[in-house]
């Protein structure tokens, strides 16, 4: 079936958030009188969450989801969200193309949408997407399907009219359980232990161009 609509993941997929994500991380280790991490420990944790990056940082046993270091740190993270992230290179070519080919595209996202949205905003994205589905919009997240089905109903389009493409397990998971065809992002915040060959997505691109070249063939 041709594909009408383009969905990805945020961190990783569309955006390169890593830089101001692991700044905000270094802040609070040096606040918390701690040696900051360099950035290539940090980058592959971005994908998986705020909990991941902090369990990286100060441990497992130290990190509570809602506990005070997680706020601490998003709320460091919110003052300086589009400093240094930018969209991939490629996407702006990406994003052309799928206005030439007359879809719609949109985010599904784990961010909250108080991050989410003013990053969008920020970035001038927030008017050309056609949905922005976040971690709180709907009552569960990614790997469960309802996020997806969401953003289908949104630009009112059936799932399986929809490309899903994000750089972790979970981005696959939501989106094969929604029946939507997945590609895995190669370019994302894969880290040595990710196996996206074991993900069972329908295809892997290795660039936003390579994205393009799908989308040519299938829309």
């Amino acid at each position: 079936m041709k594909k009408r609509a383009l969905l990805l993941d945020l961190d990783g997929t569309l955006l390169d958030t890593a830089p101001d994500m692991a700044d905000a991380l270094n802040k609070l280790l040096i606040e918390m009188q701690r040696e900051p991490l360099p950035y290539e420990r940090i980058r592959p944790t971005v994908s998986h969450g705020s909990m991941r990056m902090l369990q990286l940082a100060f441990g497992t046993e130290n990190v509570v989801e809602g506990g005070e270091l997680q706020k601490r740190f998003l709320n460091i993270y919110r003052q300086a969200l589009a400093v240094k992230t930018r969209l991939y290179i490629g996407f702006e070519q990406v994003l052309q193309r799928v206005n030439e080919l007359g879809m719609y595209w949109g985010v599904v996202t784990n961010k909250p949408g108080w991050l989410a949205n003013p990053l969008m905003t920020e970035l001038g994205l927030h008017t050309q997407a056609a949905c922005i589905v976040s971690g709180d919009t709907v009552a569960h997240r990614k790997p469960h399907p309802l996020p997806m089905f969401h953003a289908a109903q949104l630009m009112s389009i059936d799932p399986n009219e929809c490309l899903y493409v994000g750089d972790a397990e979970r981005d696959i998971q939501a989106g094969r359980a929604a029946g939507m065809t997945t590609l895995v992002a190669l370019w994302g915040y894969l880290g040595e232990h990710d196996k996206p060959h074991e993900w069972q997505g329908d295809g892997m691109v290795n660039t936003p161009n390579e994205l393009i070249e799908w989308l040519d063939r299938h829309a």
